[in-house]
């Protein structure tokens, strides 16, 4: 399975701030949406991720506030990424090795999507589940006659 596979499954809402723009007004939109990360761009380039891993870093700093400080502040400025064609176990290798929870999925310089841990957990098992019931339903029609000559 690849990571296209998860995108197309997941759909293609996709939330992106400017790394100009406040913290206080991403913790509104990511609160509104529920969703756990927003992909900062700039000049149509991806330059950042805010995820509330950072978002509950900047409150522990500033005493129980997000501050008025801007999302470049507070920004991981190197995400981890991949592209449409990266096997998703290949995917979770990377997300555990790096605990990241979100990875923009980028085809060249073009943002196609992101993926969170969960959305590949679910991948995960779906096809586990799919795999599981075409096994079952396999040993369920074997041919009589095999059986009775592998008794």
């Amino acid at each position: 399975m690849r990571v296209s596979d998860i995108l197309k499954v997941k759909g293609n809402t996709l939330f992106t701030v400017t790394p100009e723009t406040l913290l206080a007004d991403a913790v509104d939109t990511m609160a509104e949406h529920d969703i756990g990360s927003l992909v900062v761009m700039e000049f149509g380039d991806l330059v950042g991720m805010l995820t509330f891993r950072e978002i509950i870093n900047t409150i522990s700093e500033n005493g129980g506030t997000v501050g008025s400080s801007t999302i470049r502040k507070v920004m991981d400025d190197h995400p981890l990424t991949c592209t449409p064609e990266t096997d998703v176990d290949e995917v979770r290798r990377m997300m555990l090795e790096r605990h990241a929870r979100y990875l923009p999925v980028m085809d060249n310089r073009t943002l196609m999507g992101v993926i969170s841990f969960y959305d590949v957990a679910r991948a995960v098992v779906e096809e586990q589940s799919f795999e599981n019931r075409m096994l079952k339903a396999y040993i369920r029609d074997w041919p009589a006659e095999e059986a009775e000559n592998n008794k």
